[in-house]
Parts: structure tokens; sequence; C-alpha cells
């Protein structure tokens, strides 16, 4: 075998053309981490910008570095010196580097308001601290600055043997939103009101949005101000981190979303232009502008920008215990023209002149990085091009996450039930979307996510049923349109956790198929925060059918995680396009989907494979009552499978229409 040879090309034979860009990729990755730390360095070892850069308490008071090269002089203002733009001036280091050391214990106060003021071509920048931990908006000047928080002060965590279970079940969320009333929740309120409904539901996972500090409430957090500030709209750092240790001690991982792809443009309230140049962190000029977006990219081939980025993972890694990381905007990243309007069609466009290798690299050595500090991370990549290698380990060629996500499955869940009837719904495509991906390569499958619940989309259940949802979701009446939606939110639910992922996401309320879309306050709206909460209500109200769907999705999360059917890959497979069925097996376990309208089928043979004979007995049907079903079928029989003379191996059963039944072996 030659030297260089990547096992990435067994893996996918397809790669054997473009084995000299893979070689490359790896030379880049080799080249730039011993760049950094040299042959025998640890990125971990590396990534501690957090703990020289920023303010720090000593033993005879505090001290303030700060990296601005372009910066003529810097000086310290605050509420500590009465805003004096003069009196605190910062000594310039080697590198680029200024310090200050103020002494007196109590010359810096936690609670006390601070700038940094930058001098730049004889000019005077108000800048935020680029290592600022609490970052706050004043409520009278709208203004934004850095807050003095007590680094000395240490966290009484009790999660020091939590690990994260292996297969992923994840509960996408928002802090802010994810309470009932009109305005923005907090870290304590979703601690004592949220996690309790997440844990009862058997989410093993949260990922968590909008965390890093942003100053538009209204962009998700995907336009980040400041990297090491959780968001100060929830409440303080003390009450994020218990947050996350009571998850732990509830048995639930918590993964930051995390966004390096880009950051705001603002200057006075982000690290855009921090020194007075646009090339401090950013790339310069219009490759430094994502035109889609109105945000900075990083400039990921600059090491001091490397320097800040992995101090960034360790830092929410160290310091607040996040169990690993979704990467936002991966295909954004890796892509010189961020994959807009590409279809990847062909192996050509990930390896071209248009593919940033910079930032495959940046990828890699966070990848490295997380992994070092913690075995047991997990990390999500957000790509959409399906870029080869994506979840291959980094020794093998790869970029090294864990997961990606299947974008592809929301995609097509959307255009199915918006452009074809019922009766022209394809099952081959079904399962070809839902079970394709590169090999070797894990996914997190979901059929929805925060994406399909913004104003200008809509959420599955509200595509399904739309102006009913506000008038037949009681028990009490009866709806057509309701029964459809009910029905068909459970299956599409079940096949897609079943099929499209070795993990698997939700986003908050779609569970129970929360009414309605999200949309921010804004002036549009009349800054109202009537769509930007989730109505729990709606789900604890026992005379409502929401309730129904809430225990479905708790009672295929329970199947699917005990009995690890996740990690299974499906065989046996049987479809019938113009019986709308779609049959597969998972060692022990059959799932039977009959999506005909109204086609109900008596004594279907149910196909199991011949080396799974024996006697079978449903545990879960999307039909039962409690789930909002007819009740078409029936827990307490027993199938005996036989095999035929064309030596088909499987049973006969009822099939109701519009339904999806699991069955379990139960004696071989």
């Amino acid at each position: 075998m030659k030297k260089n040879y990547l096992r990435i090309l067994d893996i996918d034979p397809y790669l054997h053309s473009y084995e000299k860009d893979l070689i490359l990729r790896m030379d880049n990755y080799t080249r730039k981490k011993e760049e950094l730390i040299g042959k025998k360095g640890r990125l971990s070892a590396f990534a501690n910008g957090y703990k020289y850069f920023g303010f720090h308490r000593t033993r005879t008071g505090w001290v303030y570095r700060e990296w601005a090269p372009a910066a003529e002089a810097i000086y310290l203002t605050g509420d500590f010196n009465e805003w004096n733009s003069r009196s605190h001036a910062m000594t310039a280091l080697d590198n680029g580097v200024w310090e200050i050391e103020i002494k007196g214990k109590d010359t810096l106060k936690p609670g006390q308001k601070i700038q940094a003021l930058i001098i730049h071509n004889g000019k005077e920048l108000r800048r935020i601290p680029t290592y600022a931990t609490r970052v706050v908006q004043d409520p009278d000047t709208i203004l934004w600055c850095a807050e003095i928080e007590d680094t000395m002060k240490s966290y009484p965590w009790t999660d020091k043997d939590f690990v994260p279970e292996k297969t992923p079940f994840i509960y996408e969320c928002h802090i802010g939103m994810a309470q009932e009333k009109y305005g923005i929740g907090t870290y304590e309120e979703f601690k004592n009101n949220t996690l309790p409904r997440i844990k009862e539901l058997g989410y093993n996972t949260i990922q968590i949005m909008a965390i890093m500090e942003h100053p538009y409430y209204g962009s998700f957090g995907y336009q980040v101000s400041n990297f090491f500030a959780a968001s100060s709209k929830y409440g303080r750092s003390e009450e994020l981190k218990a947050l996350i240790n009571t998850a732990h001690e509830m048995g639930i991982a918590v993964l930051l979303d995390v966004v390096h792809s880009h950051a705001v443009k603002n200057t006075n309230e982000g690290i855009n232009e921090f020194d007075g140049t646009v090339y401090q962190f950013f790339h310069d000029g219009e490759k430094g502008n994502h035109s889609a977006w109105g945000t900075k990219l990083f400039n990921y081939g600059k090491n001091e920008v490397l320097h800040f980025l992995l101090s960034n993972l360790k830092y929410w890694m160290e310091v607040f215990h996040f169990d690993g990381f979704r990467f936002d905007g991966v295909t954004s990243m890796i892509y010189h023209d961020h994959g807009l309007g590409s279809a990847f069609c062909n192996y050509d466009m990930y390896f071209s002149m248009n593919t940033d290798t910079e930032a495959v690299t940046y990828l890699q050595l966070a990848n490295e990085l997380i992994h070092q500090i913690n075995p047991n991370a997990i990390t999500v990549a957000e790509d959409m091009s399906g870029m080869p290698g994506m979840c291959i380990p980094i020794k093998d060629g790869g970029i090294g996450f864990d997961y990606r996500l299947s974008m592809g499955v929301p995609d097509l869940w959307i255009k199915i039930i918006k452009e074809y009837k019922d009766e022209e719904w394809d099952m081959n495509k079904l399962w070809n979307e839902l079970t394709s991906r590169r090999p070797m390569e894990k996914n997190i499958g979901y059929c929805e996510s925060h994406d399909q619940a913004l104003v200008g989309d809509k959420t599955i259940m509200f595509r399904l049923c739309d102006a009913e949802m506000y008038t037949a979701m009681n028990k009490f009446g009866a709806s057509m349109t309701i029964d459809r939606g009910i029905a068909l939110h459970k299956m599409i639910r079940l096949l897609t956790a079943s099929l499209a992922g070795e993990g698997y996401l939700n986003f908050m309320g779609n569970e129970f198929g929360h009414p309605e879309w999200i949309d921010f306050p804004r002036e549009g709206n009349g800054w109202s925060y009537h769509y930007c909460r989730r109505q729990w209500s709606l789900v604890d109200n026992d005379g409502l059918r929401y309730v129904e769907l809430n225990d479905f999705d708790k009672a295929m999360v329970k199947l699917l995680k005990e009995n690890e059917l996740l990690t299974q890959h499906p065989v046996n497979r049987w479809i019938h396009q113009n019986d709308k069925i779609i049959i597969y097996t998972k060692q022990d376990y059959v799932f039977a989907f009959n999506f005909h309208p109204y086609k109900s089928f008596e004594g279907y043979f149910i196909p199991v494979g011949n080396e799974n004979a024996g006697r079978y007995q449903m545990v879960l049907s999307t039909d039962d009552g409690a789930f909002g079903g007819f009740q078409r079928t029936d827990a307490s029989v027993q199938y005996d499978a036989y095999t035929t003379d064309a030596n088909w191996t499987g049973f006969n059963c009822y099939l109701p229409s519009r339904s999806a039944v699991v069955f379990k072996r139960i004696d071989k």
C-alpha cells in the first residue's frame, strides 16, 4: 500500500479519481497543525486564548489583555473610572498584544460596565473586548457594553461522571422562546419548566440555539457578536451552568449550536473592525462579505483567527461543560460561493477551485480539539452539499465530524405534502431519500427543524391541517382534515426516525404538532411575542388532540432508543407502489407502513426474511386510540411467521389505511 494511501478511498471507491485532492486535504491539515503546535504539541494545550486574553483576577487586582495589531493605542474605560477616556492606557507587548494591570482588588468589581477605546488612524473607536464573557444592552441608551464577571468564582458542578448516550435523540431548542409567556424566557425557566418535559419525552440530548451573544434577537442567534459571552437576554452565566448541570443529572447531553461560519458585521457590538481593520479577523474586500446573510467571513488561513476560534470551542466545553457542538453553516464555510445555487450533482464540485481548503482544515482541527478535550463529545455538521468524508475520521482522510444532518429529508417532505395528492406519493422515492447517505458516515435524521417552523414556511402539522387547527383540534369534534393530519404526522415521524439516520432530531413543540409559525418581535408584527413562544398549555389540555401526538412521540422514542434501532440497518425491504406499502426489518423488529389514504388490507403478507422465522406481536401502532388513531389494530394478537412455496418467510396481518405498525419477534 502506498505511504499516503487513505482509507476513505476504500470506503468510497468513487473518490479514487480525487486521490490527489484528498492527499492535499491531509497535507494542509498536517502542515497547519504543525505550524500551530509543532510536531509533538496538542491542540488542547494551544486553544487557551480565553485563559490569557480578556479580564482575569490576579492576587493584586485585575489584568486585561487584548490582541489588536493595528491599534495605535488602547484605553480601558467604564464605571470603574467614571468613563474617563484616557486615564487607563494599555501597554503594547509583542505580536499585537496589549495589556493593562489594574491594582487593588476593588478597582474593578463584578457588574461594572466597561469598554475598550481603540485609537486607529487617529480616530477613537469604542469597542467591546473580544473575549468579554458577559455583554449587556443598556435599556436607556440601547448601547451594548461588556460587564465584568468574577473569573475566580467557580460553579459547584456535580456532573463529573456524566457520559452522553451513544445514540443521540436530539431536542432542538431556543431558551428565549421555550416559555409560553409573552416575552423572553430565561435559563432558570428552561431548567425548571422545559427540561422536565424533554426528560419525560425520552430525548437524551438537547441542542441549544442562540446562546452566543447576538444583538438582534430575531436572527435566531445566527449573527453572533460576542463569541465568549453567553447571551444575557436569558440571564447570567451561572444560570446557564445550572441548566447544563441539571440536564446532566437527568442524563441529558447538551450541544451548543456554534456559529463559526460567519459573524455579525456590527462594529460597536461585535468583533468586526475591533482594531480598526476589517482584516483582523475576516477576509478583506468582498471575500469577507456574505452576500446572502449580510455578515462577515472569517479568514481561516490566519493563525490568530484559528487560535480565537479553537479557544472558543474549548471555552464552551471547559467553562460551561457543553458536550459538543452542532456546527452551523458548514456548507457556507467550505465553498467560496457558499454553496449558493449549487446542486452538487457530481464529485467535481467537491474538489475544485470553489472549495475553501482553509475552512476544511479548520474543521478538521476543530474536531480533533473537541475529541481531545472529551472523547465522548458529539459533533454534528450542518452541510447540505454532501462533502465526502465529512463524518470519516481524520486519520482516514475525513473531516472528523460524528454526524451530519440529513438536510434533504425535510425538503422532500415539504415537496411531497405541497405538490402531490396522497394517492401520488412515491414510496420508492421516499425510501431512497431516507436511506441514501455516504458509506460509513452517520447522519442525524429529522423531518423538520426550526427552519421549517419560521415565518414563510410551515411545520408539517400546519401544512397538513392549516386553519382547521384553530377550530377542530378538540377531542369532541370530528374533522377529516385533522384525522388525516394526525395520522400522517405520526407516520412521517416514525418512518423518518427509523430510517433517516443513526440519530434523530426534533424541534421543540413539533412533537405535538405545535400550531402556527415562529415570528420574532419586529416592526411588521407590532413587536409582538405572540408567535415567539411555545404554547405548552395546548399539549397539557387533555381535551385537545395535541396530547395524542405528544404521547405517540414519547412511545416512538422509547421504542427506538431502548432497542437501539437507529444503529441497525434496515433489511428485507418490501415496497409496493400501488398499495402504498413500505415494510422493512431491523433485527427482531418489523416496520410496516400503509400510506394508502383509504385502502386497508386484510391478511397482508409481511415479509420478515428466512432468517427471522418465529412469532411476532405488535408493539407500536400509529392507529392506537391513545395516539389519536381509530383502534383498528389489536396488540394482543400474535402472528406465526411461515415460509411460502416461493420461499418467502413472513406472516399475514391486517394493515389499516394511513397507519404504521411495528412488530417484535417474541419467540424464535
